[in-house]
């Protein structure tokens, strides 16, 4: 199959939740306006910010059906899903219902409990996903810091190439920049290659990236576009202005306990995600209060995501 490189801001979506845990599916019609509002191309469903590894399989189903409602008949916006890497019969049945739905690809990482012993091992696991939907693009999530499974991807990509027609390309979420410029490369560009990580995104445009995917294009997309503009028009002086205004509001997810802080910052621009589910720690009402201050103080409102269809915080 013909490969399709995505460019631009792929967001990866929180999965909302009611306060007693449930999905709030009814949330995603206005989170998917948000989106298209400002500049995203595409969403990465039920991956690490979507809590995929924290929901049911009938709930990542639920969540698929409702993203794939909202965008039906929308060619140019992008939904790839996470169907798991852990139990490869669910995956497989998760692949073949986002196929079904008509969502647009799907991803697996790698199993993280029974580890594949080499690189050969996780081929044959990209495989057994990947030809149980044939014609549907597949993309490898490579994220080594929650997986434990650090392979370089340029042996995966030698691996599979010939071997997976349907193998699409590498969410790279690392910070292997030699690894990932070799996967740009290989075999003159052939894989799309959607680089993860946010707080250096401009290194990757350096590289050739040219689509991210990533958890504060939710609500922080108009600073990305900036930089992406400034990067090529050559005013790498206000691109790595920007970059730095990414760095200091991503270094907020530190401060207050990490990744569901991002859902505080939804909250700030009125769109109530809720928590997220044990095991992850989410923050108190006072540090809430306190990470507001910090937000503002950041001129976050400057660059933050805007919906006409929302009231901010």
């Amino acid at each position: 199959m013909k490969i399709e490189h995505i460019h631009g801001l792929i967001a990866a979506p929180f999965t909302p939740m009611h306060p007693d845990g449930s999905l709030n599916l009814a949330l995603i019609p206005a989170y998917h306006n948000l989106l298209k509002t400002n500049g995203n191309t595409g969403a990465f469903i039920c991956g690490s910010t979507g809590e995929g590894v924290s929901l049911t399989l009938e709930e990542k189903k639920k969540v698929a059906e409702a993203w794939a409602a909202v965008t039906k008949g929308d060619t140019a916006f992008k939904v790839i899903t996470l169907v798991g890497g852990t139990c490869l019969a669910d995956a497989i049945e998760l692949a073949q219902h986002a196929q079904h739905i008509g969502l647009h690809a799907v991803s697996f990482t790698g199993p993280s409990y029974f580890k594949p012993a080499s690189v050969q091992m996780l081929a044959a696991c990209c495989q057994a996903v990947a030809d149980a939907v044939p014609g549907m693009p597949f993309y490898y999530y490579h994220i080594p810091v929650l997986t434990g499974v650090n392979f370089q991807m340029i042996d995966l990509l030698q691996e599979v190439n010939g071997q997976i027609p349907n193998f699409a390309g590498i969410k790279y979420t690392h910070e292997d920049f030699m690894d990932y410029l070799s996967c740009l490369q290989f075999e003159n560009g052939r894989y799309d290659m959607l680089w993860g990580r946010d707080e250096n995104l401009l290194s990757a445009l350096v590289l050739g990236a040219k689509g991210g995917v990533g958890s504060t294009y939710n609500y922080a997309a108009p600073l990305y576009t900036a930089l992406i503009e400034a990067y090529n028009q050559g005013d790498q002086e206000a691109a790595r202005k920007l970059q730095q205004q990414s760095i200091d509001m991503i270094r907020l997810l530190g401060k207050y306990g990490g990744i569901a802080t991002g859902k505080a910052y939804m909250k700030l621009l009125g769109l109530d995600c809720g928590e997220f589910r044990l095991p992850v720690r989410n923050m108190s009402q006072a540090q809430f209060q306190s990470f507001s201050a910090d937000v503002a103080a950041l001129g976050f409102s400057e660059f933050c995501s805007r919906s006409s269809e929302l009231k901010p915080v």
